[in-house]
């Protein structure tokens, strides 16, 4: 696997991952990156047209409070049922 730069525009947030969003440690994150950069890739798996963000929710959010286009992130294969 290797990190790929994705649109922070294309990816999207299943609702149950958007519940467990806390602000305090978004903006924590998002000072860290701003003096030290990312340092762990977010996870997304290809979806319909777009990215589906599989971990790594707060280091998104932290992204886009920077104003960041995009982000660094690994893609995974989908999980087979």
């Amino acid at each position: 696997m290797k990190n790929v730069d994705i649109p922070v525009a294309e990816i999207y947030v299943p609702t149950d991952r958007r519940k467990t969003l806390e602000a305090d440690k978004v903006d924590a994150m998002a000072e860290d990156i701003l003096e030290n950069g990312q340092k762990m890739p977010i996870q997304v798996r290809l979806g319909k047209d777009r990215y589906v963000l599989i971990e790594g929710l707060h280091r998104l959010e932290a992204v886009k409070a920077l104003g960041e286009e995009t982000i660094v992130a690994i893609v995974v294969a989908a999980r087979r049922h």
